[in-house]
């Protein structure tokens, strides 16, 4: 089994930023183990939607509501990925769920709450 722990949520007012982080532990075996490795959110009343996702190789591709302001990256030996948001508005408020593809199975963090509000 893979564990994922988010942090860094918390509350921020509009035009601030904040970073969240995701490590993996548990059966992830030999470095490089984890494909994949992504952020998603989740806004009240809403489906949960894809906010950025990064390869092992360091490609990456976002949101269109979130390029320009967030930054996705990862640190293959720490078996961990940051999301760094910048200029946060409102509308990201939501839940944010890190994902990480091991072995070819999907993993889940249990989520970390982003406010954005004055």
């Amino acid at each position: 089994q893979v564990q994922l722990v988010e942090s860094g949520g918390g509350l921020v007012q509009p035009g601030g930023s904040l970073r969240l982080s995701c490590a993996a532990s548990g059966s992830i075996g030999s470095g490089f183990s984890i494909n994949r490795m992504a952020w998603y959110r989740q806004a009240p009343g809403n489906q949960r939607e894809l906010v950025a996702a990064i390869t092992p190789g360091g490609t990456t591709n976002y949101a269109d509501s979130v390029r320009g302001r967030f930054t996705i990256s990862r640190d293959n030996a720490k078996n961990t990925v940051y999301l760094q948001m910048n200029s946060l508005k409102r509308e990201d408020t939501a839940v944010y769920y890190c994902n990480a593809v091991v072995r070819a199975v999907n993993y889940w963090g249990k989520g970390t709450l982003v406010t954005v509000s004055s």
